[in-house]
């Protein structure tokens, strides 16, 4: 494996906290870099890393004020041409978050910045510009680690800011490359940027099965009402429109068993409005929903209330299945996660499962776009038989071992810094 001398590495990102995949990714990231002997440093508008390795800069946040602001009036409601008003915004906001990251550039004595998805979707316009602008102020080197590009998103594609996408989302600079987590992407930086780009795909530490925490997924279950005669089938996305939530409402509706659908996750960034639409669909075909989101935390604790609170891992051991019906995808965190934790798949063939999972040999219940009558059959089938459902649970890990494990992580960064400092 090429090895190159120990560098002080500076991640950056609107945030760093909590359970969403950029988080997680990163957080695996880190584990690895700091195993290769590298240091590595957080730089958000939210942080929960090390304080004494982090700079929480407010402004940074994509939920700040301000950005929202600049959100709603060139994607959400735009109209031709930018006002001027909003320009000057984004300067200003870009110009304090560049000093910004100057000073942690300065604080850290940085040899490379890593940004987690900040140069790839546009939720935060100064913040990717301010990136690089130091990128090309300084001629650092910048690895930019991507994980939804603006294209790949419906609502960023009409718009009022299309030079700042072409500059910065992700921008063409020579002192930065690129890493993608899907070939997709590889082909589209590409053909749009003219730059190459390495694939490391998301991962989970398969080298490491699970430990499992003793009775908490079944006292997991009794809290949420579900008793042994029921189904429960986690639902373990986030509540917006593109993870085709619908889908497994409706499976559920046709399954030869009561079941109860869990929602591990709150309703997304992207409005109220799916979440009531989820509601409706669920109470029109008679599925009961639990909403969980509130008993999910990254440790075993007690809530203000004194409830237990419970990890995302307990959810998938406790579950009977786990429905990813996601029509788009960046790659597909939870299905790796159910992978990771033995736990039966039903899953929609989205495009990057067919190009960069499926091949790999996984044992699924596929549904190419909508539910079918053999679809449920073969459900309800597999949650009889549980020899089976076991023997792919097994056959799964082994094929999670051997494509999406830390190796891989390891693999792609020892490659990459290699050659971004030879010795």
């Amino acid at each position: 494996m090429p090895e190159t001398r120990p560098l002080r590495i500076g991640f950056v990102a609107t945030r760093f906290a909590g359970t969403d995949g950029v988080s997680l990714e990163s957080e695996k990231w880190a584990v690895e870099l700091r195993a290769m002997g590298h240091d590595v440093y957080y730089f958000a508008g939210i942080v929960d890393r090390p304080p004494e390795k982090s700079m929480a800069v407010p402004e940074a946040f994509f939920g700040h004020p301000d950005v929202e602001r600049i959100g709603h009036a060139v994607f959400r409601d735009p109209i031709p041409g930018r006002p001027p008003e909003i320009s000057r915004l984004i300067t200003e906001m870009a110009t304090h978050l560049k000093e910004q990251l100057y000073e942690f550039v300065r604080r850290f004595e940085l040899d490379l910045l890593l940004p987690e998805n900040a140069l790839a979707i546009p939720m935060h316009l100064p913040l990717g510009l301010a990136v690089t602008q130091l990128a090309a102020e300084t001629g650092m080197p910048v690895l930019a680690h991507h994980h939804d590009l603006s294209w790949e998103r419906n609502r960023f594609l009409v718009n009022d800011v299309p030079d700042i996408l072409r500059a910065a989302f992700p921008p063409p600079l020579p002192n930065v490359r690129h890493i993608c987590i899907n070939t997709l992407q590889q082909q589209h930086i590409a053909m749009r940027l003219g730059r190459t780009a390495r694939v490391i795909p998301n991962v989970m530490d398969f080298e490491h099965p699970p430990r499992g925490a003793d009775g908490l997924p079944a006292q997991l279950r009794r809290e949420l009402g579900i008793p042994q005669d029921e189904l429960f089938v986690l639902l373990p996305v986030r509540v917006i429109p593109r993870k085709g939530i619908e889908h497994g409402i409706e499976l559920a509706s046709r399954l030869e068993r009561k079941t109860k659908l869990v929602m591990s996750h709150e309703v997304g960034d992207e409005g109220d409005g799916y979440g009531d639409r989820v509601r409706e669909y669920a109470d029109l075909l008679g599925v009961e929903l639990v909403w969980a989101a509130d008993r999910v935390a990254e440790e075993h604790v007690l809530d203000d209330d004194g409830r237990q609170l419970y990890t995302l891992a307990d959810f998938y051991d406790a579950a009977d299945m786990m429905t990813y019906t996601s029509l788009v995808e960046g790659f597909g965190n939870a299905f790796l996660e159910g992978v990771y934790h033995r736990t039966p798949i039903v899953v929609n063939r989205y495009p990057i499962y067919e190009l960069d999972i499926r091949p790999k040999g996984f044992r699924c219940l596929e549904m190419d776009g909508y539910i079918t009558e053999p679809l449920v059959r073969e459900t309800n089938m597999l949650m009889d038989d549980r020899d089976r459902s076991e023997a792919w649970a097994d056959e799964n890990y082994a094929v999670g071992l051997k494509h999406f494990s830390h190796q891989a992580v390891r693999d792609g960064l020892s490659t990459e810094l290699a050659e971004m400092f030879p010795q």
